[in-house]
């Protein structure tokens, strides 16, 4: 088995304490950073590299074109193929999608997806079907992690976790000073173990974005 450290952050847009945004992310040093409201306007290349830059990682794809998701990745991670996926637009609101990679860290080979739905619940469900039908085509073991916008009850929440093994318990995830909802969280295919899990509740947590980052520890199998 070979260890994968995931972290997955709505980053609020950057708006709020940028640096106790990358010195959290320096702090738990992941290997995949998966990112929600990143730069996704006006220089957004440039601004999508330098957070990467400062949280000490890569870009590995995203921004723009997965309409604010991001896949931030560190030295250890190979990255073979990326996409993303938008989904269908409805008048008068935000333009959504996905990001996601084929990696590969210490032999063994994964897939990684982020996304960011609908604050509006008529437009989660097909949202979330559309990208669920991108992952379920995905061969070999996939990590699926974001903001959901609605909690583990919520029909959008069923049917991305369906055929991923079940997360284990988790906390509230925003607002980050005071959790109630649990919004975020990181899905992982049944060939994938889960050594730790847990939401990031710190001081810097709490000043970094108006959610909390959703960590895991996993066992990738070798290939």
């Amino acid at each position: 088995m070979v260890p994968l450290r995931v972290l997955s952050y709505n980053v609020h847009g950057l708006r709020d304490d940028r640096a106790a945004l990358t010195a959290l992310v320096r702090e738990h040093a992941p290997d995949v950073l998966i990112v929600q409201e990143a730069p996704r306007r006006f220089r957004w290349r440039h601004r999508c590299a330098a957070l990467a830059d400062e949280c000490g990682m890569v870009v590995a794809a995203g921004g723009q074109p997965a309409l604010g998701n991001l896949l931030l990745v560190s030295l250890r991670v190979r990255i073979h193929r990326t996409w993303c996926v938008r989904y269908p637009l409805t008048p008068g609101r935000h333009l959504r999608g996905a990001v996601f990679a084929h990696a590969s860290v210490g032999g063994a080979g994964f897939t990684v997806s982020g996304s960011h739905l609908a604050t509006d619940p008529a437009e989660r469900p097909a949202q979330a079907a559309r990208w669920k039908g991108e992952l379920a085509t995905l061969d070999g073991p996939v990590v699926a992690a974001g903001d959901l916008n609605e909690g583990p009850g919520g029909g959008a929440w069923r049917t991305v976790a369906d055929g991923f093994a079940p997360p284990p318990p988790s906390a509230p995830t925003f607002p980050a000073t005071l959790p109630r909802i649990q919004l975020d969280a990181l899905f992982v295919s049944p060939d994938i173990s889960v050594d730790a899990y847990e939401v990031v509740e710190s001081d810097l947590a709490r000043r970094a974005s108006d959610h909390l980052p959703v960590r895991a520890d996993l066992l990738l199998p070798s290939s």
